[in-house]
């Protein structure tokens, strides 16, 4: 597992009690945001970092994942929660395997994590656990997800219910037990998925 934290001031556009949204404007272009941690389940070379991004939801930077790997993540381990919700603003670029974005939670390492993600070559989301560094399918559900264009996911995970949303409509509504306890939060891709994230919240 790579793993690496660089970058400077991370900047909190948004916050009341339990709250937290994270817009990258503050941080230095070329460089991971202050306290994230970026790597790979799996193998590759992804390459994370804050670029800019004039079209971004609130402008002028996102956070870019532009290498390739079997699932590139980058999270934020100031964020612990076992209970709450993780959002994002995402755009996928291009991609001639994937064109996915995603958000992880409950994450305990590199290995181990729950993913939702959505994806435009597949118009579809799809709910995933990751254990042992294996993925394993959950639920997927059709959904329109356009490619060059800014989309938002949320999910609110209570004890076993996972409850996932692509631009404000929910997709996926389940119960899992697979991983359980407090965890980190952050995005994640796939294969050479080029994508875009911007407006990154979580809270409990």
């Amino acid at each position: 597992m790579k793993m690496a934290v660089l970058g400077v001031a991370a900047s909190v556009v948004a916050a009341s009690i339990g709250a937290t949204t994270i817009d990258f404007d503050q941080d230095r272009p070329g460089a991971l945001p202050l306290g994230w941690s970026a790597g790979v389940t799996g193998s590759g070379s992804p390459r994370w970092a804050v670029e800019p991004d004039p079209s971004a939801p609130t402008s002028p930077n996102a956070l870019k994942q532009s290498g390739s790997g079997t699932f590139p993540w980058c999270v934020t381990k100031n964020a612990v929660l076992q209970d709450g919700f993780v959002e994002v603003k995402f755009k996928p670029l291009s991609g001639k395997q994937d064109q996915a974005g995603g958000v992880v939670w409950r994450w305990k390492d590199g290995n181990n994590y729950y993913v939702a993600r959505a994806n435009a070559l597949e118009n579809n989301v799809s709910l995933y656990y990751t254990a042992g560094g294996w993925r394993v399918a959950i639920k997927e559900a059709s959904a329109p997800v356009a490619a060059n264009a800014w989309h938002g996911l949320r999910v609110q995970f209570a004890g076993n219910r996972i409850v996932v949303w692509l631009d404000g409509k929910t997709y996926i509504d389940v119960e899992d037990s697979h991983i359980e306890g407090a965890g980190a939060v952050g995005v994640w891709t796939k294969a050479d998925s080029v994508t875009e994230f911007d407006d990154f919240g979580y809270g409990g």
